[in-house]
């Protein structure tokens, strides 16, 4: 890695990441009356894919067998994630989807930590949490619940997957991979959905909307999870509905409540006290990372 890019705090890659997700996610909405949640999800990762293919060729000739699961696992695990996120959204307010699918990396905080701290960080973002969304207040729709549940499982499943790609492929070599993966395992779902209802003004809007999902924020945490560990990260993604309800005061003008910002200081303090001790050690591998 470069001395450039250490200079940059993994933290700071995967709040930037966050920011670029919630942005993608919402300004995602207005594509789905058009080609719905799968279609949306399908259309945004083909163009994804495109824009990865076309900054870096993926280095097929070093793929080894003993890397497929991984890269495969990765794959259905953002395409997972894309579809369920998308299809809870239309289901749920915002927050109260982002924050059940938070359980996933919330989870791998949890059991990869070691030690009392290593609950009682995940447990004072979770109280955040739901602080912010109050899931409590409205009914509940429990297919949008289902669908967010499972998005957490993939959600949980990205964040193994990733470091482990990410240790194996410099550069986004292993996103180059996965994004079309993960575009190839929605194709037979989204594109039916979508089938008929596309055209060149959508492709354009989901082009410009792939940057923002999946290119650029998979490209930031990728990085970050080089050097940081499961527990930091997974922790620190509780600032995620944070940042929507941040969003939300700029953007549209939203009000948030006093036990809403109560929240936010209960998840920015889980995500910075995550940060102490979560850099990870220096890798050693049996071999050098394949080159994007």
């Amino acid at each position: 890695m470069t001395t450039s890019n250490r200079a940059i705090p993994p933290w700071a890659l995967t709040i930037a990441a966050m920011f670029s997700i919630q942005l993608g996610s919402a300004l995602s909405a207005g594509l789905m009356p058009t080609l719905g949640p799968i279609g949306t999800a399908w259309l945004r990762l083909s163009m994804g894919a495109l824009i990865l293919l076309l900054l870096a060729r993926p280095p097929l000739k070093s793929l080894r067998l003993r890397d497929a699961p991984a890269v495969l696992g990765l794959g259905i695990a953002v395409g997972l994630m894309s579809v369920t996120f998308l299809a809870a959204m239309e289901r749920l307010p915002l927050g109260t989807a982002v924050a059940i699918e938070f359980l996933g990396p919330l989870s791998v905080a949890a059991l990869r930590g070691r030690g009392v701290r290593s609950l009682v960080l995940p447990a004072t973002a979770l109280a955040g949490v739901l602080l912010l969304t109050e899931p409590w207040a409205g009914e509940v729709d429990l297919i949008g619940v289902g669908f967010a549940a499972m998005g957490a499982v993939g959600w949980a499943a990205y964040v193994l997957l990733t470091q482990k790609v990410g240790d194996r492929f410099s550069g986004i070599g292993g996103l180059a991979l996965t994004i079309p993966m993960a575009a190839v395992v929605v194709t037979p779902f989204g594109l039916p959905q979508a089938f008929g209802h596309i055209t060149w003004e959508l492709v354009a809007v989901a082009a410009a909307l792939a940057v923002l999902i999946p290119v650029l924020p998979y490209i930031l945490e990728m990085r970050a999870l080089r050097r940081m560990t499961h527990t930091a990260f997974g922790t620190l993604l509780a600032l995620e509905p944070a940042i929507g309800l941040l969003l939300g005061m700029v953007v549209l003008a939203q009000s948030p409540s006093a036990l809403q910002f109560a929240g936010i200081l209960l998840v920015i303090f889980a995500g910075a006290a995550a940060q102490r001790g979560g850099r990870r050690q220096q890798q050693l591998h049996t071999s050098a990372p394949v080159q994007a």
